[in-house]
């Protein structure tokens, strides 16, 4: 799910005194559990590629890659139907509006369809594996999401050059919609930035992040300079039913944890946990009700945008290991029984990897463009490939 923690190139954060003194003062800042713990704060020098990444496996594994979305100014984060038929994802066009809207792909005829509201910033959709409905965050009854939208375009036209970041909203909240967009529900309706949600195989559960526990209880001193600094740094994972009701939280490590997804029985999580410095990130897995915690990657890097391979053998994902500003995607066993396994090789920015219900195609996000913008690809996967690279066949 969106939610790169910065810029491709990531900022040094001024978080980690401050993370060391909640670490030490603070229940909320403990981790999950003693076994599970939390990465170390981590300081930023450029990597020297790691010993075994300069493999070529890219055209053994994506094969026919070719740029799906090619009427937007940028798109990016597709995710699959479950019949595999149709893609959700979210796109800028030109108008007023030039923050990211959700529209619907079909495969067999083409066409694309608005079922945002167009107004505001939107992300992180989803579409129902069987109702009629599809599932988003959006700001759209922020009562200023008209004027923001009016600075964005300003700015813009001004020339200022400015990082890519993401904009942790405090008005998103989780809408469920019909397939055309009518009937938008609020299933999250709560103060604080509600985004990076999924749905179960059965569309009985919806798995999301937030950082509502920033808004809903007093902050120390400490922790009020940590989320003034960073409002990412309170954000962890929650499960709720379907309609919004029987709210769980799932995590409570100090930093950001986000992008979880289910695997395709239900019983096991994927998602990201950055550092509390902020300045690295790792991937993690545990049980459906947030027990057994287990880290995968260990790179004192960014990795992110972690997705189980239908099979549940294995995870493919994208890391900065390579250097700050070069994501390729990279796979690793479900278990972290083997090193992971480097999957891109072509210049570009490689992001949000999704596999298709039938584990045999792949989206994902890059800037591998003529112009350099971001926007979806696909390509055929060779799972059989994937298993002997990681020695799983």
């Amino acid at each position: 799910m969106k939610t790169l923690k910065s810029a491709f190139v990531l900022p040094t954060s001024t978080l980690s005194m401050l993370a060391c003194a909640i670490l030490a003062n603070s229940s909320f800042a403990q981790p999950d559990s003693a076994a599970d713990g939390y990465a170390g704060a981590t300081s930023y020098e450029e990597p020297v590629a790691p010993v075994g990444f300069d493999t070529k496996y890219e055209s053994e594994l994506i094969i026919g890659t070719h740029q799906l979305i090619t009427d937007s100014l940028r798109s990016g984060e597709g995710y699959f139907s479950a019949d595999g038929s149709q893609l959700i994802f979210q796109s800028e066009v030109a108008g007023n509006n030039p923050f990211y809207q959700i529209f619907v792909r079909d495969f067999e005829t083409g066409n694309t369809s608005l079922v945002s509201p167009g107004v505001g910033l939107t992300t992180c959709p989803w579409i129902h594996p069987n109702l009629d409905l599809v599932m988003f965050s959006s700001t759209h009854e922020d009562p200023q999401a008209l004027a923001k939208q009016a600075e964005e375009i300003r700015i813009r036209e001004s020339g200022i050059d400015r990082p890519y970041g993401w904009d942790y909203d405090s008005h998103y909240d989780i809408y469920q919609a019909n397939s055309d967009g009518s009937g938008l529900v609020n299933l999250t309706n709560a103060e604080g930035y509600d985004a990076e949600g999924s749905y179960s195989s059965d569309g009985s559960k919806i798995l999301f992040a937030s950082n509502r526990e920033a808004y809903d209880r007093l902050l120390s001193q400490a922790e009020q300079k940590l989320f003034d600094d960073d409002s990412s740094y309170f954000m962890d994972l929650y499960i709720m039913d379907a309609d919004g009701s029987n709210l769980q939280k799932l995590t409570k490590s100090p930093g950001y944890d986000g992008g979880p997804f289910f695997s395709a029985d239900d019983t096991q999580i994927v998602w990201r946990r950055f550092n509390p410095d902020g300045n690295s990130a790792e991937i993690w897995v545990m049980d459906v009700d947030g027990k057994n915690q287990r880290q995968l990657t260990a790179d004192a890097m960014v990795a992110w945008g972690p997705y189980f391979h239908p099979s549940g053998k294995y995870i493919i994902y994208s890391s900065n290991i390579l250097g700050h500003a070069n994501f390729e995607l990279f796979m690793v066993d479900t278990k972290g029984l083997n090193p992971p396994v480097r999957v891109t090789n072509t210049e570009g920015t490689d992001i949000l990897p999704v596999f298709s219900p039938d584990g045999e195609s792949l989206a994902w996000s890059t800037t591998r463009t003529p112009d350099g913008t971001s926007q979806i690809h696909y390509a055929q996967w060779n799972h059989r490939r994937a298993l002997e690279l990681l020695y799983l066949d």
